[in-house]
């Protein structure tokens, strides 16, 4: 992703640091006061020629308006990434929240319901990004002597899995 990735400002800072990581820049929507997510009636107008994608956060088991976050994406092109730190094990009419936008994204850190004390989940469809997150989680390696990508040591050890495993 490149240019202007829409975010809401009520979430922890690792979301916008991660926007800002890929040197892409937030746009911040405001959120809906009922529900803590974004709201999607704010969207379209911070949508740019710049805006590549679409970052709305579940807050506390909420799930975001993933219909209509996931129409205005459509309409315009763009790609949605869902923070769902807060939202191991919520679903939506039977859909888990793993399954909603282009990725969904789950944190292990020992603050949430599920934990494995540190650590986390990319959930995807879309087979092309398979190599490019295993190249980031294992020093982009392919093969003894293949290392076609810079990534780094993003594997669960053996005591943080342990711990994931006693509490599911």
């Amino acid at each position: 992703l490149q240019g202007e990735i829409i975010t809401s400002p009520f979430t922890f800072a690792s979301t916008t640091h991660a926007i800002v990581r890929c040197g892409c820049t937030p746009v911040f929507c405001d959120i809906d006061p009922e529900t803590y997510t974004m709201d999607p009636a704010k969207i379209e107008a911070l949508i740019t020629p710049e805006t590549s994608a679409i970052m709305p956060v579940h807050v506390y088991g909420t799930l975001c308006d993933t219909d209509a976050i996931e129409a205005i994406a459509a309409k315009h092109g763009l790609k949605v990434i869902y923070d769902a730190a807060h939202a191991f094990g919520v679903k939506k009419n039977g859909v888990s929240a793993a399954c909603f936008g282009d990725a969904s994204m789950f944190s292990f850190h020992a603050t949430k319901v599920f934990h494995t004390i540190e650590g986390g989940a990319v959930c995807y469809a879309d087979s092309s990004l398979c190599t490019k997150l295993n190249d980031l989680k294992n020093f982009g390696i392919h093969g003894p002597e293949e290392v076609p990508d810079v990534g780094g040591n993003a594997k669960m050890n053996e005591f943080c899995a342990s711990m994931g495993l006693c509490l599911l």
